[in-house]
């Protein structure tokens, strides 16, 4: 089960850490209402396709994803949603639409959005539409060493970006 690996992997780092159970919920508003949390702390996680690898884009729940950014920071002219039809390969035992943002448990790159580093805390889905995790966005860092990159913007500021994940 997912959520005991997360929770495994954070313990066995010693790391401090809430979990927070609620009742399903699908979008990033509701499981903000659900988890009486700040809709503002709430991360979404995003499956991009990069080439032949996938990687996890890492952002708030407030804004959307730039892929025209991504690609002029990683390089590379190919950089698109990854289906969801792939996400039972990739991540066997998440629900859809509920991956956690650990790279490292997935064998995947994670790049984190500039203004998600200004948190003291974040909280992202912990594998299913029921679990969220909460946790010092300096412990996250530190666990994840992401790429940060400013590659989202608050949904009003551009209305032509991706708002894949958590709406």
């Amino acid at each position: 089960m997912i959520l005991e690996r997360i929770t495994e992997f954070l313990d066995s780092h010693k790391l401090k850490y809430i979990l927070i159970q609620h009742s399903p919920a699908f979008t990033a508003r509701e499981v903000a209402v659900a988890a009486h949390i700040p809709f503002r702390e709430l991360a979404k996680t995003v499956v991009l396709s990069v080439g032949n690898e996938h990687i996890l884009a890492v952002l708030p729940a407030t804004e959307m994803v730039d892929l025209t950014v991504i690609r002029q920071a990683l390089g590379t002219p190919a950089v698109h949603l990854t289906n969801e039809s792939a996400f039972n390969v990739l991540f066997p035992d998440t629900e859809v639409g509920a991956m956690p943002p650990f790279g490292n448990l997935f064998n995947m790159n994670v790049i984190v959005s500039q203004s998600l580093t200004e948190d003291e805390e974040i909280a992202f889905n912990a594998g299913s539409h029921r679990d969220l995790i909460k946790m010092s966005y300096e412990d996250f860092e530190r666990l994840v060493q992401p790429r940060v990159l400013a590659f989202s913007a608050p949904r009003h500021a551009r209305p032509n970006l991706y708002s894949a994940g958590l709406s």
